[in-house]
């Protein structure tokens, strides 16, 4: 990972082993259109918004520590390059102090470069920083 790829850090009251927990409800924070598992090593799923759609294997699990997406498959309709998120990754590390736990989401791979990034940013921005921050301290996200 570089300082370049995208990154969000947020911090909650919660046991690291829920909050992974949570982060694999994707439908609770990013999009109710969710399909698959998200869970353990090898789980795949799918998230979708209409004509954009994004598909992932999990990579790599840590209990409570760290838990990596691959995006193996998407549609980034409203950009020229449609497929820019193939390759990437969403790599969740996840630590614990004083009873607070900080989650620091980066997708490696998503940098200022990219086309979509300034979109990308913000969507990342509401769904990590205000959503998933919701999931993790009121169990209720702000998925759409």
């Amino acid at each position: 990972m570089t300082k370049k790829d995208y990154s969000k850090t947020i911090t909650a009251n919660i046991a690291a082993n829920e909050a992974l927990r949570r982060i694999s409800r994707v439908s609770g924070w990013w999009t109710k259109n969710f399909k698959g598992a998200s869970q353990k090593r090898g789980d795949i799923f799918s998230v979708d918004f209409g004509e954009t759609f994004v598909d992932f294997k999990v990579v790599e699990v840590i209990p409570e520590k760290r838990i990596v997406w691959e995006v193996t498959n998407c549609n980034l309709h409203w950009i020229r390059d449609k497929t820019e998120w193939n390759n990437t990754r969403i790599v969740w590390d996840i630590s614990t102090a004083n009873k607070t736990t900080t989650v620091r989401m980066t997708h490696v791979g998503l940098t200022p470069a990219a086309e979509c990034y300034s979109n990308c940013k913000k969507g990342w921005d509401f769904h990590v920083g205000e959503s998933l921050l919701e999931l993790l301290t009121e169990n209720k996200g702000l998925a759409g």
